[in-house]
């Protein structure tokens, strides 16, 4: 692994998220990276990204066909020309929320490393939200998905199922440590019905807290009830790393 030449990816398109959701994840960085990175966000509109971010289009998709919204396009980053970039990418979504030193990502010679999925751990999917790979390398994973996708839209339900699929066909794909991305949905939130009056926690030994389903961290700052999730109470916390 080239510890000389990182870069951390981030990818923001549509109205989700906006710019501050790129500028928050760059302060985290900063904050918990002691390796010298480059950051680059892949976007459709960099309005209001800090200068220091490095900033290119989310490449073109080459396929016939509409692309259904499952994070397809986070597969572009395992391009095998990416916009002539170089080196050790770590790819983080941009709604985690960094809590430890992550300088841990990059200490192991895995060709390719990802979160081991938190629901059915008999599979071998990961969920994306942190991957970290050489930049170049893993082409096939993209150059397949263009020449097949109509039947990798039938076989995998999503840019995650997939991706996990296609490195494993490799023999090169690992997962993190489970305690470094806990989900916070899953392990910082109590079950019911402790939840109703435990504040939300930091597990032991996190570094990266992951954020899916409903939740995102403005939602967790306020804590409360939404459509799809039981009640969680405020969790402060997130508010003092998230920033």
């Amino acid at each position: 692994m080239n510890k000389d030449n990182i870069h951390i990816f981030c990818m923001k398109w549509g109205t989700l998220y906006d710019a501050t959701y790129v500028n928050r994840l760059y302060s985290m960085v900063k904050r918990n990276l002691s390796l010298p990175f480059t950051m680059v966000c892949f976007t459709d509109d960099d309005k209001g990204i800090d200068d220091d971010i490095k900033c290119f289009p989310i490449p073109e998709v080459k396929i016939n066909s509409n692309l259904p919204e499952r994070m397809w396009k986070k597969l572009t980053t395992l391009k095998e020309d990416l916009y002539g970039l170089q080196g050790t990418a770590l790819f983080l979504d941009l709604d985690v929320v960094i809590v430890d030193n992550i300088d841990c990502f990059f200490e192991d010679d895995n060709a390719f490393m990802i979160i081991k999925d938190y629901n059915k751990q008999w599979r071998i999917t990961g969920n994306s939200s942190v991957y970290r790979f050489e930049i170049g390398k893993h082409g096939y994973v993209y150059d397949y998905f263009v020449e097949n996708f109509d039947t990798i839209r039938k076989e995998h339900r999503n840019e995650q199922e997939y991706l996990s699929w296609a490195v494993h066909e490799k023999g090169l794909l690992n997962y993190w440590p489970t305690e470094w991305c806990p989900s916070y949905k899953y392990d910082c939130v109590s079950r019911i019905p402790f939840a109703f009056w435990k504040t939300p926690e930091i597990p032991e030994g996190a570094k990266i807290i992951i954020f899916h389903g409903e939740i995102n961290p403005h939602k967790a700052i306020k804590g409360g009830r939404g459509k799809w999730y039981r009640y969680v109470r405020p969790a402060k916390w997130v508010a003092d790393y998230w920033k």
